[in-house]
């Protein structure tokens, strides 16, 4: 999944950042604005995990995103 597409539409996955990540508040999303180094600093900080391990969730993630964006 192409990141740039993930920030251009950041807002609109709030939803599905929210099922999977509930620890991180509405405040920290709007900080991390679809930077993905960002969104990995906070996913290792609330959910003490490595740095590859919250990098692979976040791939994992965004290939979950796929079809949903096709749709678009």
């Amino acid at each position: 999944m192409n990141w740039n597409i993930i920030e251009g539409k950041w807002k609109e996955m709030t939803g599905s950042l929210r099922e999977k990540w509930g620890m991180i508040t509405d405040d920290e999303f709007q900080q991390i604005d679809g930077k993905k180094e960002q969104l990995e600093g906070i996913i290792q900080q609330k959910y003490g995990l490595t740095q590859e391990e919250a990098a692979s969730q976040i791939d994992e993630w965004a290939e979950t995103l796929k079809d949903t964006i096709k749709g678009d």
